[in-house]
């Protein structure tokens, strides 16, 4: 059963794959014509005009790769698909609203711009739709001592989740290949997850969203701005993603533990692959608040902002960065059946910490060299 259920997860990435390849040099020709360009400041890193309308292709390609396969199983295969469809179709109606609403938020602010308070209420609106499909997070499994909670404040951090979550996606988005990097990586660590726990229409979704990023990130990473061949995700994506990457992690916070023969921590499950755009988050907010600056306005102080300043070229950054991420998130995993869960957020933290303090202690030292700020 496994095995039918894996061709059809490579069936639905596959077809979102040339979804979005045939979708985003539409894109990309439409955004020249009509001037629709990201604005070149001293805070970005790239140079030339490039379209920032790449994740107006996300949510058609994953969402009409993953309905049609659906479809086609109902059709050939109804017996099959009795038990998955009906413990997942009221949850996927409220995610399908949630993310339109995103969509269209992110389509707003890079068309024309959205005030952030607005988008924040709206983000919130978003987090509330998931928490009326009725999955919401109601137990910390461990974490901090604490197991079941009460239900009000179940869904009151599942919205908070929600909210961060888009917002750090949003806000990583700094490099070429990053933002849709980092969530590729974790849709395939969620897609593992579901197939493990026999979600297998949730792996499906997660496999249309990979299969979506796949040429953008192509285009994002490969294409030239002087051949007009590049293109940036935008908020229309990095919201979008966000959010259902947030709706993924409520997901797995919904699974049963014994599901696991392995023993792994639930929570762990459900955070660590989104793990480490969160940190980076709470960092660069910190860094900002004791500069006495407004945290929500952007700057250079990302982790990717370090590499950068240490010498390194974007594609090297972007490399450094994922394989970082995936080691964190492996090590989580591997980690969880014999540390609590809080254990593994303080040794998280520590590393996390002992990582920015070098780079930070190495940044300044090439500084002192050159004679010359890299990073504030």
């Amino acid at each position: 059963m496994q095995f039918y259920w894996l061709n059809n997860y490579f069936a639905a990435l596959l077809v979102s794959v040339m979804l979005a390849g045939l979708i985003i040099p539409n894109i990309m020709d439409i955004a020249f014509k009509r001037k629709l360009f990201d604005e070149v400041d001293d805070r970005k890193v790239h140079r030339g005009v490039v379209p920032r309308l790449g994740g107006f292709a996300f949510l058609p390609s994953f969402i009409f790769s993953f309905c049609g396969v659906v479809g086609c199983n109902i059709r050939l295969m109804p017996e099959a698909m009795t038990s998955p469809l009906g413990s997942v179709i009221v949850p996927v109606f409220f995610l399908l609203c949630a993310l339109m609403l995103m969509y269209l938020v992110g389509l707003a602010d890079d068309l024309i711009g959205v005030r952030y308070r607005a988008k924040f209420v709206l983000q919130i609106l978003a987090g509330a739709l998931v928490v009326l499909s009725g999955c919401w997070i109601k137990d910390f499994y461990g974490f901090l001592g604490i197991n079941e909670i009460p239900t009000l404040l179940g869904w009151f951090v599942t919205v908070f989740l929600v909210v961060y979550v888009a917002n750090a996606i949003n806000l990583i988005d700094g490099i070429d290949g990053l933002a849709s990097g980092l969530s590729a990586i974790a849709l395939a660590f969620y897609s593992y997850v579901f197939f493990e726990a026999g979600e297998y229409l949730y792996a499906i979704l997660a496999g249309s969203t990979i299969g979506a990023l796949i040429p953008f990130f192509y285009w994002n990473v490969f294409g030239s701005a002087d051949a007009h061949t590049k293109i940036f995700m935008g908020d229309t994506g990095a919201l979008t993603i966000g959010v259902l990457l947030a709706f993924f992690s409520v997901q797995v916070f919904n699974i049963e533990p014994q599901t696991f023969d392995g023993g792994e921590n639930i929570m762990v499950l459900a955070l660590a692959p989104i793990m480490l755009p969160c940190f980076d988050v709470v960092r660069v907010f910190m860094h900002r608040i004791k500069r006495r600056k407004n945290p929500f306005l952007p700057d250079r102080c990302h982790i990717h902002h370090k590499f950068l300043a240490l010498g390194m070229r974007q594609w090297q950054a972007l490399v450094t960065i994922l394989a970082l991420d995936a080691v964190m998130i492996s090590f989580n995993l591997g980690a969880s059946p014999y540390f609590s869960p809080t254990w593994i957020l303080v040794i998280d933290v520590v590393v996390w910490t002992g990582i920015n303090m070098i780079l930070t202690q190495l940044i300044r030292n090439r500084e002192k060299r050159i004679g010359q700020s890299l990073y504030n």
